[in-house]
């Protein structure tokens, strides 16, 4: 069971993907993206953790009782060693299982749709992989579908490789509507976000 989170413990939304300019614009971090355009709209800019990550501190929400405090975290560890930056920040600023999220690419859904999820396997994402290791199943995914590789090309060459001309033009507003996801599941609860967003 994931243990309870109180009206007032912080969310720690965990971006994956790979740290370095080679990486930036590959599929697989897809949930850096995401992570970069929520420290953007709490106004703040990222500043290096020692549990090996890059961090916002700030809120979401309307100004007063309902805004909820949030943790905008990109593990710097390498993506199959995510668990271990989770963790760390986890037991620093004291968030319960039930209120971390792991924004992520994923392969079994086609480009731009999106599913959030409480729990489940980690369908071969080397990134979650070592999330649930560390910490158990029990927290939320965020899934930007990636699609398949075309043809034979291997999977791990299709999620490091960048996003195609054609894919790129809609990039921005899947990005948008996947940070818009994360938001609806701190201040509004999975049920509702699901229904606004498991399109």
């Amino acid at each position: 069971m994931a243990e309870m989170a109180g009206a007032d413990s912080p969310w720690l939304i965990v971006g994956l993907g790979n740290p370095g300019p080679e990486y930036a614009a590959n599929r697989h971090n897809v949930g850096f993206m995401v992570a970069d355009l929520l420290a953007e709209r709490t106004g703040g800019r990222f500043k290096a953790h020692k549990a090996r990550a890059q961090v916002v501190e700030g809120r979401i929400g309307p100004p007063g009782p309902s805004s909820r405090r949030v943790v905008v975290a990109k593990p710097m560890s390498f993506m199959n060693l995510s668990g271990g930056p989770t963790t760390a920040l986890r037991d620093f600023y004291k968030v319960p299982v039930a209120n971390i999220i792991a924004v992520h690419d994923e392969l079994d859904i086609d480009y731009g749709i999106l599913r959030l999820k409480l729990g489940g396997g980690d369908n071969g994402h080397n990134g979650l992989k070592s999330i649930t290791k560390s910490l158990g199943a029990d927290y939320h995914r965020v899934r930007f579908g990636i699609g398949r590789p075309p043809g034979r090309m291997p999977v791990a060459d299709f999620v490091l490789k960048d996003f195609s001309s054609a894919e790129r033009k809609e990039l921005d507003y899947f990005v948008d509507r996947a940070a818009d996801a994360v938001e609806a599941l701190v201040l509004e609860g999975l049920e509702r976000a699901q229904s606004t967003y498991n399109s």
